[in-house]
C-alpha cells in the first residue's frame, strides 16, 4: 500500500508576494553627463547651457531618466536641476544616480503605495528570483510594509524558504 502524495504546499495558506509583479512599467534611460564636459571632466556652464538648450529632449518622452558622471567630475547641483526642467515636460521620472537607483526609487513609490491590508496575521513568503531587475532595497522597504501586519515573512520559495519573521 503506498500513501497517497499530498501537495502541502498548494495546500497552505502561504501568500507568496512576487516583487516583479509590481515591475514599474516603462524605458529606463541612463543619461550620461560626461558628454557634456569639456574632456569628460569640467563642467562650463556657457557651453553646458548651450547643449542643454538644443538638445533634442522629446526623446525622453514616457521614459525613466537617470542623470549620471561616468568619470569622477564634481557636478555642481544646479546642473542636474537644469537639466531635469527640461527632462519634466517629456520624462516619468528624472533621478540622479545610476540605473539601479532610479530602480530603487520607483520601487520605493509603488511600494510606499502598496495595500498590504490582506496580508493581516497570514504567512508571507516574498519571491526572491526574478527577471527583472529587482533592486535589493525594493525588498528591505517591503518587508519595512509587510512586518507590522502579516503572521510570518519568509523569503525564496515555498518548497525552500528561509524564515525572516515571526509574531
Amino acid at each position: 500500500m503506498s500513501a497517497e502524495i499530498v501537495n502541502r504546499i498548494a495546500n497552505s495558506k502561504l501568500i507568496t508576494f512576487d516583487l516583479e509583479d509590481h515591475y514599474p512599467k516603462g524605458e529606463r534611460v541612463l543619461f550620461d553627463i560626461k558628454d557634456w564636459l569639456l574632456e569628460g571632466f569640467v563642467l562650463r556652464e556657457k557651453d553646458f547651457r548651450e547643449a542643454a538648450k538644443h538638445h533634442d529632449w522629446s526623446i525622453y518622452q514616457d521614459k525613466f531618466v537617470a542623470l549620471h558622471c561616468s568619470t569622477d567630475a564634481i557636478i555642481p547641483g544646479w546642473a542636474y536641476m537644469l537639466l531635469t526642467t527640461y527632462l519634466s515636460p517629456y520624462s516619468k521620472k528624472v533621478v540622479v544616480g545610476d540605473l539601479e537607483t532610479l530602480n530603487s526609487i520607483l520601487y520605493a513609490e509603488v511600494i510606499d503605495k502598496l495595500d498590504v491590508s490582506e496580508y493581516k496575521d497570514k504567512p508571507v513568503i516574498v519571491k526572491g528570483c526574478s527577471n527583472k531587475p529587482v533592486p535589493q532595497n525594493a525588498y528591505i522597504q517591503l518587508i519595512e510594509k509587510l512586518q507590522p501586519v502579516a503572521r510570518s515573512l519568509m523569503y525564496g520559495e515555498a518548497c525552500s524558504s528561509v524564515p525572516l519573521f515571526k509574531k
